[in-house]
């Protein structure tokens, strides 16, 4: 984007539905699908003037936090809570069907969100059991997952666990590398796999955290090395100070941002094929940085909860109350 960047706005795109959707996918400027309350999975092919209601059958009673979609026709939603109201369904045919391809069957588990390093290979989080977070495995594009051992995972701290807020609790880049953000527990933290999440490391984040409510609850990466994270607290009362971090070392360090957004955010994309201007959204505005991550500026002051940008820039945002939107200049 050129120096017009500043005056560009989100252009709400009426769906006609009033689910809260924190799961996105943008694939083009003209396709995108969201994922949210009540299982409600909708998807546009013109641009966001039509939204067609592809919900999976059955799914009503489930909380569809992430969607991940490889082109206008395929794509991979999660269903999050306890027990078997965690699962994962897959679409070859643009929703027309639907196949589930994961139940939780530990009532001790709870999955939050999922990515794809390709379209055959993918993760799922899940918040810790026995101390320890849990991945889910796919090498077959989602139809299909396995759980994958825990002794390369460090271990949690108490309370600690993933947001299910934008479907960005873990993200990928390239074909093996992925993070997790962590919040809930003393420290905010970052856990980085180059092997598709067989092993971990993990980095403290100065993202406040020592509460359930606060911590890291979105990231975003544009290559293997360049990385923000953004969260806070999401109580609507509280301060999120401190509430952006950026990293230059593929999440081995973080450094907090000099001039964060002034409200929790939950959502963060960067632009593609730019090196510094990057989104993120919260429920009170969305925020702009031209300078990789590093100072931020209100540009909206709507609710939106996630944020996707597909290739051709065409950037999508999702939240409450049905709204979706895209960014026009």
């Amino acid at each position: 984007m050129n120096s017009h960047t500043l005056h560009a706005g989100w252009r709400l795109k009426g769906s006609d539905s009033s689910a809260r959707f924190r799961g996105l996918a943008a694939v083009s400027r003209a396709t995108a699908w969201v994922a949210g309350t009540h299982g409600t999975v909708l998807r546009t092919h013109d641009g966001g003037r039509h939204w067609t209601d592809i919900s999976p059958p059955g799914a009503g009673a489930l909380e569809f936090r992430d969607i991940e979609a490889f082109d206008g026709r395929h794509a991979v939603v999660l269903a999050i809570g306890e027990g078997e109201s965690s699962r994962v369904f897959r679409t070859d045919d643009a929703g027309a069907t639907w196949a589930e391809s994961f139940r939780n069957t530990d009532p001790r588990a709870f999955y939050d969100c999922l990515t794809f390093f390709d379209r055959r290979h993918g993760i799922a989080l899940g918040d810790p059991v026995d101390g320890k977070f849990r991945i889910l495995s796919t090498a077959d594009g989602g139809r299909s997952w396995r759980l994958l051992p825990s002794d390369g995972m460090p271990s949690a701290q108490k309370g600690e666990a993933a947001f299910a807020a934008s479907g960005q609790c873990v993200v990928s880049s390239g074909r093996r590398d992925a993070w997790i953000a962590t919040g809930g527990a003393a420290t905010a933290r970052v856990l980085h796999t180059t092997d598709r999440g067989r092993t971990w490391t993990v980095a403290n984040t100065p993202v406040p955290a020592g509460d359930p409510a606060r911590g890291v609850f979105a990231l975003a990466f544009r290559d293997r090395t360049h990385g923000i994270a953004v969260g806070g607290d999401y109580r609507p009362e509280q301060l999120s100070p401190r509430s952006a971090s950026v990293s230059a070392d593929g999440g081995a360090t973080w450094t907090a941002a000099a001039v964060p957004p002034h409200a929790y955010r939950s959502g963060a994309s960067w632009l593609p094929h730019s090196r510094r201007i990057a989104l993120a959204v919260g429920p009170s505005g969305s925020d702009l940085t031209l300078d990789g991550g590093h100072t931020w500026h209100t540009f909206d002051h709507g609710s939106y909860d996630t944020v996707d940008c597909a290739p051709d820039l065409g950037c999508w945002a999702a939240g409450e109350q049905g709204r979706i939107a895209r960014l026009e200049p």
